[in-house]
């Protein structure tokens, strides 16, 4: 079972659940977010709220094609959790060092700690849905999305669903320094996730899930990788109980679980690319890439 977000023909906008054989039945909230917060206030899960709406309703469409999806969360916080996969290990030694290994950097170090990188990546403005743009850094010459399974959690930390995931990033601001993490990671439209929200009862395996990333320049695949969850090196109720740990979470907050996807080290974004992250399961989340437009801004002689 998925939940969907659309804009209909008045431009309201309608969540939706998709059943597991394609057909779309509107569910009578708002937001997702609303369906996490009753779950815990009634000591159900999302799943039974959503199963007891779709037999009280009839469906919209057999199918989501040609539904105009957008987020299907409105989340307060993204976080992101890094260098969580051994090729981002090497991609990140690669980026400070120029070689991909590096006798005990820093990011080895972070790969084999107890402690495991946390950040925070986006708030609900600066975050995108699918058919969006992304936006690429003016300051910046090496930049990558990142491919990553995202986990919504409740309040408590608990996982009530997946989604997928861009974590856009600046290779060459954070290989310059570990300290500039947030300028690489942190700007307007440098996050990304949907189309849907697959509920947590309904995958069998999260370790078990492939994720693909398809790079389009100009009619022309440019880059295409996949790779599976399996190859994680953490555990994802490790990264929770980190990012929980004296620190309060909302309702709906999305952490993302880290890259095992990433493109060679003399590729980067242009304008006009097309980015299409794919985890069968959860659908495929496609983004343009633009540049930010030009503000006028006041400046201080």
């Amino acid at each position: 079972m998925n939940i969907i977000k659309f804009v209909q023909e008045d431009d309201s906008l309608q969540l939706a659940a998709v059943t597991e054989d394609n057909t779309v039945y509107p569910l009578p909230y708002e937001d997702f977010l609303e369906i996490i917060e009753k779950s815990e206030d009634e000591g159900v899960s999302c799943l039974e709220l959503v199963s007891e709406a779709v037999q009280l309703t009839e469906p919209l469409a057999k199918d989501n094609e040609g539904l105009k999806l957008t987020l299907p969360l409105d989340a307060y916080e993204v976080w992101a959790a890094g260098v969580t996969y051994l090729k981002s290990k090497h991609a990140r030694n690669y980026e400070a060092y120029g070689e991909e290994e590096k006798v005990i950097s820093y990011y080895d170090k972070v790969y084999e700690a107890d402690r495991p990188e946390i950040f925070l990546k986006s708030t609900g403005r600066r975050t995108v849905g699918p058919n969006q743009p992304v936006y690429i850094r003016s300051d910046s010459n090496w930049q990558i999305p990142e491919p990553e399974l995202g986990l919504v959690l409740n309040s408590s930390g608990k996982i009530v669903g997946y989604t997928v995931g861009n974590d856009m990033s600046s290779r060459d601001i954070e290989g310059e320094n570990p300290l500039y993490l947030p300028q690489a990671k942190i700007w307007k439209h440098s996050c990304s996730f949907g189309p849907s929200i697959r509920l947590a009862e309904t995958v069998e395996n999260p370790y078990d899930l492939l994720i693909t990333c398809k790079i389009t320049r100009q009619g022309e695949v440019v880059f295409e990788e996949s790779a599976s969850t399996a190859q994680l090196k953490r555990k994802y109720n490790e990264l929770i109980e980190y990012l929980t740990r004296d620190n309060e979470v909302f309702s709906g907050t999305v952490l993302f679980t880290g890259t095992c996807i990433i493109p060679g080290n003399d590729f980067t974004l242009n304008e006009g690319d097309v980015v299409e992250i794919t985890i069968p399961e959860i659908g495929t989340l496609r983004n343009t890439v633009e540049k930010q437009p030009v503000k006028d801004t006041l400046t201080t002689p």
